[in-house]
Formats: structure tokens, C-alpha cells, sequence
């Protein structure tokens, strides 16, 4: 028998400068913790996200592990039952990556659409108390909302004045589980919680051939042992490292770093870049070490090293990505439809595409410009100099993606990452700026 759970209509007023980003609305975390703060703007996000279309509609929760994202995942089950939906599906511990939220929205419930998705994240930010948190609405196609969605949140939360909720519904998103429920006035309301990691992994494990990548990592293929760094500096893709590398590749542990994800990212500031991921940088210029990768918080961003802390730019990783494209299982079947930057990106990969006789496209930052791009059918690569990396695979930047890429195109090359920017250099030219 499905628990019998009430509506309420709680009066409140507006806050000033809730206006989403180009990723959602990102502030201190206390200032999301805010009374009514929070509630105001889930409510604006589920009535200028999903309009007319609000009841019945099912949506995909999960956020990044920083601090406030157990205690918004309870917020957001109570205030869309309220609303009308009829299912959340919940990462388990309210628990999911940004790619991960994508790839399950993309992957439908049970083959009907899914309306869209609320990411808890500040991205790159650092997390805790004192740190910074963030709420984003990702559509139907899986990426972040576009202009006119988001102007159109904003624009509510300058007029709110009552919030629904449901007060009494307790959902227990720590465990897998189907929960049902009958919300007055609505009826049915389901909360399905389910595995961060498995969808996502079956999804690379379908995208690359997992095979010569492990044949890589054992040794075999390079005829020597292959030692690498990933570093998820104690963010989101920790748990989907430990899962791909650690279990489905084989990679030993002491070669898998910070992978326990942490609700202040140990104090660290999770953002792969020379500066931040220091540790990683370190351990590779000692000369051990074949290949390192950092990820961010939320699991979007990359960072590439080779030996001796050879650095790859972002832009030279999306270049030398779009000309080995073809060695990449998925793009065999798909295709390669084109490559795309954002405008501050070096154009790197706009030599690959002349050579190639490709299709290249500049966006605005921010990575919701992508997505109508591959929606039509015309880009299957794309980056930014904020180092992110992706694909129409999902419609969001995926740094995981990203580092299996590089250690395809390793293996089918057999050359060291140093060696396979040299050789790109001069076929293509190299572009440098500052």
C-alpha cells in the first residue's frame, strides 16, 4: 500500500540574484542555506523548466557528493511531488555525476522521455561549509538548460511568493529501491533510486574497446608496464574510477588517487589544472609514471600529462582527439560528423578539420551551445579551453570520457603521449596563445 503524504502551500518571497549561469546558480553555501532559499528556486526551476508539462513529468536528481547535496536531494523529492510529477530518479546518497545525470536521461525510463534532470553542483568550485554549492536544470536532451529556459527561472524567482511542498514524505535515497506513494491531489509519485556508477560505465564500456585498453595498462601491448596517475582529487569520479579502472580494467589501486569523494574535496580546490592538481603534476615529473589524468568535482573537466609531466593544452587534447577519432569504437558506427570550440579555445582543432575535410563550428562559452549542434546531427566533438572535452555520446563535457579517449588512441598507436603531440605538431602546426 502505497503512503498516503499531503500538500502544503508555504508563503515566501523573492531573493534577490538567483539568476542561473551559463551552469545552473552557483553562490556560498550558505547562502543556499538560507531559509526558503533553496525551496524558491527548485520551484522556479520545476515551473519555468517543465511548464505546462510539469505534471506527470519525470526527472533525473543527483549531485556531485559536496556538502548540502544530501539535505537539497530531500528538498527536491518533497517539493516535486508537490508539483505534480509522477517520478525522481535519485542517485543512491543523492549521489551522481554531471555526465552520469546526462547518459540517464538520454537513456530514458524504461523507453518513455525523461523531461530533464537537477544537478547538484558548483562544478570546479571548492566545496564545504564554507565553500560553494550550486543547482542546475539539464532538458530532455540531457545538457543545460538553454538561454530562454533559464531566463524564464530567473524571471520567476523575481515574482515567487509560495512554494508546494510535501512536509511529512521521507524517501530513503541511501539504498537502491523502488518507493511509491499518493500525493493528495495528484495521486501516483514514485522515487526510484537507483546505482550512480552503472549506467555510465556500460555506457564507455559500449563507447570504447575496453579490451585493448586493458591489454594497454597490463603491459602487454607496450611490450612494458604502463604506470599511471588518476587523480579524482577527491570529487565526484572516484566512485566511477574505482569501478572502470579499478574493476573492469584492472589498474591496481596505488595508481588510482583521491578517489574517496569528499563533502569539502579534502579541502582542496577540485579544478584539473597545473595549479590545483599539484599533486598529480608531482608524482609525474619524477619520471614513474606513463600517463596521468586529474577530473574536477563534479566530473566534467580533464586535465592530460604524459611523462615527466608532459602537458597537454586543452585545446592540443580535443585536437589530437578529433584526428584519431576513428580508432574509438562508437565513432566507427557513428561516424565523425564535425568538431566544434568555444570562441577563447585555440584553434587547434581547426586545422585538423581542414586537413580532414570536416565541418568546424565556434560557440559562446558555455557548454549548452553545443548541444543544438549535435542535436542536429552535425558535431561529434567538441571542447573548451576550461578543460573540457566531449562528445554527442551525452550532451555534457566528460572528463572519464575524455581519459579513456587518450588511452584508446595510446593503444592503437603504441606511442607515448609526448611523442603523439610531437607528431600531431607536425602534421598539423601547433597553436599557442596567452
Amino acid at each position: 500500500m502505497a503512503e498516503q503524504v499531503k500538500v502544503e502551500t508555504v508563503s515566501t518571497k523573492p531573493f534577490e540574484g538567483q539568476k542561473p549561469g551559463t551552469s545552473g546558480l552557483r553562490k556560498q553555501t550558505p547562502v543556499f542555506q538560507q531559509e526558503h532559499y533553496t525551496e524558491n528556486f527548485i520551484q522556479c526551476i520545476l515551473d519555468g523548466g517543465l511548464g505546462d508539462n510539469k505534471r506527470g513529468a519525470v526527472l533525473v536528481v543527483g549531485g556531485d557528493g559536496r556538502f548540502l547535496c544530501p539535505e537539497t536531494t530531500n528538498v527536491i523529492i518533497k517539493i516535486a511531488a508537490a508539483n505534480g510529477l509522477s517520478k525522481l530518479i535519485v542517485g543512491q546518497n543523492g549521489f551522481l555525476s554531471t555526465p552520469a545525470v546526462s547518459c540517464m536521461i538520454r537513456k530514458k525510463d524504461g523507453g518513455n522521455t525523461i523531461s530533464g534532470g537537477i544537478i547538484l553542483t558548483a562544478s570546479h568550485n571548492p566545496g564545504g561549509p564554507k565553500g560553494d554549492f550550486g543547482i542546475k536544470f539539464n532538458c530532455e536532451n540531457g545538457g543545460p538548460a538553454p538561454d530562454h529556459v533559464t531566463d524564464k527561472i530567473y524571471d520567476l524567482t523575481t515574482k515567487i511568493t509560495s512554494y508546494k511542498i510535501c512536509p511529512d514524505l521521507e524517501a530513503d535515497f541511501t539504498q537502491p529501491g523502488t518507493y511509491n506513494y499518493q500525493v493528495d491531489g495528484f495521486g501516483a509519485y514514485t522515487v526510484q533510486v537507483v546505482n550512480s556508477v552503472a549506467d555510465y560505465v556500460g555506457m564507455m564500456e559500449e563507447i570504447f574497446d575496453f579490451s585493448a585498453i586493458k591489454r594497454l595498462v597490463s603491459g602487454e601491448l607496450m611490450g612494458a608496464p604502463f604506470k599511471m596517475q588518476l587523480d579524482a582529487m577527491a570529487g565526484a569520479t572516484g566512485p566511477y574510477l574505482a569501478e572502470i579502472f579499478g574493476v573492469r580494467l584492472g589498474v591496481a589501486k596505488e595508481y588510482l588517487m583521491n578517489t574517496i569523494t569528499l563533502p569539502d574535496f579534502g579541502g582542496g580546490h577540485p579544478d584539473p589544472n597545473l595549479t590545483y592538481a599539484h599533486q598529480l603534476v608531482d608524482a609525474l615529473k619524477t619520471g614513474e609514471y606513463d600517463f596521468g589524468a586529474a577530473f574536477d568535482g563534479d566530473g566534467d573537466r580533464n586535465m592530460i600529462l604524459g611523462k615527466n609531466a608532459f602537458f597537454v593544452t586543452p585545446s592540443d587534447s580535443l585536437a589530437v582527439i578529433a584526428a584519431n577519432l576513428e580508432c574509438i569504437p562508437y565513432f566507427k558506427r557513428t561516424g565523425v560528423k564535425g568538431y566544434a570550440r568555444s570562441m577563447p579555445t585555440a584553434g587547434a582543432v581547426d586545422r585538423v578539420a581542414a586537413v580532414l575535410n570536416k565541418p568546424v563550428y565556434e560557440v559562446p562559452t558555455g557548454w549548452k551551445y553545443f548541444g543544438n549542434l549535435m542535436d542536429a546531427g552535425k558535431l561529434s566533438l567538441c571542447g573548451e579551453e576550461s578543460f573540457g572535452t566531449g562528445s554527442d555520446h551525452i550532451r555534457e563535457k566528460d572528463g572519464i570520457w575524455a581519459c579513456l579517449a587518450w588511452l584508446q588512441i595510446i593503444a592503437h598507436k603504441k606511442q607515448s603521449v609526448e611523442q603523439i603531440v610531437r607528431d600531431h605538431w607536425a602534421r598539423f602546426g601547433r597553436n599557442v596563445f596567452t
